[in-house]
């Protein structure tokens, strides 16, 4: 509705995780590196964790678009897969089977069939010096039964390295569900660990003029600083939440015809999408913590 206004090409502030808009700030620049070291130095599990609305699927989408010719990559975004369709969809994303194929030799393949399938492309890689690597999203959702088939997936390997890399990636509960006792022997295989956090009151400001950038390099709306630290005040420095705020705040900026998005415009957007100021704790928030003390 306001693209056009302000002359972006496209909505600076969709919730879409679009890799180009990935701003580096020392959380996501870290996450970001340590997924590129995992991935040149071949480690087994690797586990991302996030707040929701860190940009935990954005940081993939950007890892995914630098890997080299010779990684070949699976993303799983559906945790609520069986067995053997996570195997499905693993194997199609690596190009080993079409999308349409449902059956091989004239029957339904069963869960040994697609491992055995697996193994065997995966050996067929070393030779040409390539790898696989497999990302699952949303990995706080998996039954602890995919999570098993998973940890099974990384037994496939030689008697000098594994043949796929395994990333998780998930909310803050992931953590302790992979401490429980069923998931021992998965978390004991982790071998690099990373919590992404929220962006800093600094870090918000600059975000928001990333975005504005990429998406209208002349700049013809400008946020007042004043309205940029109500966005932080009101988001916590969490992106999902900043673009939500960024993007009402323009459509209000929009309606007003103005291109100078000020403090006023900003509350009013916070209002509109039911948040409130985290540096002024509510009354609720209050309570419970006089009932901690």
């Amino acid at each position: 509705m306001y693209e056009t206004y302000y002359g972006f090409a496209e909505k600076p502030f969709s919730l879409t995780p679009d890799p180009k808009y990935l701003y580096r700030s020392e959380s996501h620049a870290n996450a970001f590196e340590l997924l590129q070291y995992a991935i040149d130095r071949r480690e087994g599990f690797v586990v991302i964790t996030g707040d929701i609305g860190t940009g935990k699927t954005t940081v993939c989408r950007a890892l995914l678009e630098q890997t080299g010719k010779k990684t070949l990559t699976a993303l799983v975004l559906n945790p609520f897969l069986s067995d053997e369709d996570l195997l499905r969809v693993i194997l199609q994303d690596l190009g080993v089977i079409s999308r349409g194929e449902e059956r091989a030799g004239g029957r339904q393949p069963s869960k040994q069939d697609l491992i055995t399938t697996l193994n065997d492309f995966l050996l067929s890689l070393i030779p040409l010096g390539a790898h696989a690597v497999l990302i699952v999203d949303e990995a706080q959702n998996l039954p602890l039964s995919i999570l098993e088939q998973i940890r099974i997936l990384s037994n496939l390997e030689t008697d000098k390295e594994k043949l796929l890399q395994i990333i998780l990636v998930g909310q803050l509960n992931l953590v302790p569900l992979l401490r429980s006792p069923e998931l021992r022997q998965l978390d004991q295989r982790v071998s690099i660990r990373y919590q992404l956090t929220p962006l800093t009151d600094e870090e918000t400001g600059a975000y928001v003029a990333h975005r504005l950038a990429i998406a209208n390099p002349s700049r013809s709306v400008v946020f007042t600083p004043a309205a940029l630290k109500v966005v932080y005040e009101y988001s916590g420095g969490i992106p999902r939440l900043i673009n939500m705020l960024c993007d009402r705040a323009l459509l209000g900026g929009y309606s007003a015809q103005t291109t100078r998005i000020d403090e006023p415009l900003v509350k009013v957007a916070a209002e509109g999408l039911d948040l409130t100021s985290r540096e002024k704790p509510s009354w609720l928030n209050l309570f419970r913590r006089g009932t901690r003390s």
